[in-house]
Order: C-alpha cells, then structure tokens, then sequence
C-alpha cells in the first residue's frame, strides 16, 4: 500500500479554491458532524496557526477556550 501525505493531499485539494469555497467547506465539514473532515480541518487549522501573529494566536486560543465553557 503506497503512504499518502494527508497534509499534502488536502493542501493541494484546496490549494485553487476561492476564500468562499474554502469557507463553505469549513461550514459543511462542521454542519454535518462527521468525524472525518476533522482530518482537514485540522490541517487548515495548522495552516492558519503557523501563518498567524501572536495577538492573533491569542485571539484563537481565547474563542476555543469560551466554546469549551
């Protein structure tokens, strides 16, 4: 069986879509409640932590820890 870079793979899936489309992506990932887009979700949300500023890191941490309360 080959190894398929899941990081990679999602990259490139979204590498030529639009803000809007990657948006909508998110919101059906998230609306439909299943376990697997958690894999891409994840992956963007690294993209986006490592392409952040720290008051913006803060920002993120801060918005999880008021959706875990």
């Amino acid at each position: 069986m080959e190894n398929i870079d899941v990081r990679k793979y999602i990259i490139n899936n979204f590498k030529n879509d639009s803000p809007e489309e990657i948006a909508n992506s998110i919101n059906m990932s998230i609306e439909s409640k299943a376990e697997d887009p958690l894999v891409g979700l994840g992956v963007l949300f690294e993209l986006m932590w490592k392409n952040s500023t720290n008051d913006l890191k803060n920002t993120i941490v801060s918005n999880i820890k008021k959706g875990l309360n």
